[in-house]
């Protein structure tokens, strides 16, 4: 299925922007059950051996929804004013540890090329690019188990998620030199942070803080990258060469509709519904299901549920003659002598 060309302008660009009332209620139904779980966690040292991890759990369900408020605002959709998405996208890098306009700048290289096989040089972030079956043949067998090694999800859902928003975030990592506002932005978001665990910190006790904002961030990090990683790596995606690329056709059938739990789709922003977002990054979280219940073209995206989501890391290579992901292949086994 094509669209036509003027699809996004003619049935989205009137939903796109935020609605200052809207808004304005999500900052509050995310943030303040964030600092309220977050409050108990540092003040009741006695909680019962369950209830720890369920307040981690909880809490970083609500750093999720807190990062797609940021995500918004990198879009400029999460309200109207350029200097508003500003104010708010750095106050929710505080919590998600993720600096506002290095990441922002990042993201919009994806969203610039996603799914072009002929524009894949995205530096460190493996989770918008893949191999063609073709190229991860001709790699030297060091070169595929080295490939392999950083899709596995433990090493790609469960390692490197923590590693990128506790460390890698707080470096300039991957930004070339011009990108001085960006990198200015890092250093002011770790003095942020650095001020704001002081606080917490002299407040409640550092261990305290750690014990809880750790698991948490972990937590958050895992689940945030597999929303993100899994939504243009799914079996029957669409990858195409440049020449044979278009936005339209790469956002309808390379982004995925995400079918989640009413609830859980509740806590990741309605991210699920990324065909939506990639046809219009000005469309806030809050209208994409609005938009993709409006139009039977948008209803024609690859779905995944929750399952076959969970089941689509298997998807690693991009068989161009087939025009399908294909998981690896299973390494041939030496005949004896």
């Amino acid at each position: 299925m094509t669209a036509s060309a003027p699809f996004s302008d003619t049935q989205l660009s009137r939903l796109q922007h935020g609605a200052l009332a809207q808004s304005l209620w999500q900052i509050v139904n995310s943030f303040v059950p964030y600092v309220l779980i977050s409050a108990i966690l540092y003040a009741v040292p006695d909680l019962a051996w369950w209830a720890k991890p369920a307040l981690w759990v909880l809490a970083a369900g609500f750093v999720v929804r807190i990062f797609i408020i940021q995500h918004d605002c990198g879009h400029g959709s999460f309200f109207k004013s350029r200097r508003a998405n500003e104010i708010v996208g750095l106050i929710t890098s505080l919590i998600t540890l993720a600096p506002y306009a290095q990441w922002r700048r990042h993201h919009g290289q994806h969203h610039a090329n996603w799914n072009n096989l002929d524009c894949r040089d995205s530096g460190l972030d493996i989770y918008s690019t893949c191999l063609t079956v073709e190229e991860y043949a001709g790699l030297s067998a060091l070169e595929q188990r080295r490939y392999r090694m950083m899709r596995n999800p433990a090493v790609s859902l469960f390692l490197l998620p923590p590693i990128v928003f506790l460390v890698l975030y707080r470096i300039p990592f991957d930004s070339p030199d011009s990108w001085r506002k960006e990198k200015a932005g890092v250093h002011l978001t770790n003095l942020g942070i650095l001020i704001l665990l002081l606080v917490l910190g002299f407040s409640f006790g550092f261990g305290r803080v750690l014990s809880a904002q750790i698991p948490i961030t972990i937590i958050a990090a895992t689940v945030g990258v597999w929303l993100f990683s899994l939504q243009h790596r799914f079996e029957n995606t669409l990858w195409a060469r440049k020449d044979d690329w278009s936005a339209i056709d790469a956002a309808l059938q390379g982004s995925s509709y995400l079918r989640l739990p009413r609830i859980l789709q509740w806590f990741t922003g309605n991210i699920g519904f990324h065909h939506v977002h990639h046809l219009n990054p000005r469309v806030p979280n809050y209208r994409l299901e609005r938009c993709h219940n409006a139009s039977a073209d948008l209803q024609r995206a690859p779905v995944l549920s929750l399952w076959s989501g969970l089941k689509s890391w298997r998807y690693a290579l991009w068989d161009e003659a087939r025009g399908t992901m294909v998981p690896f292949p299973k390494p041939a086994r030496s005949v004896p002598a």
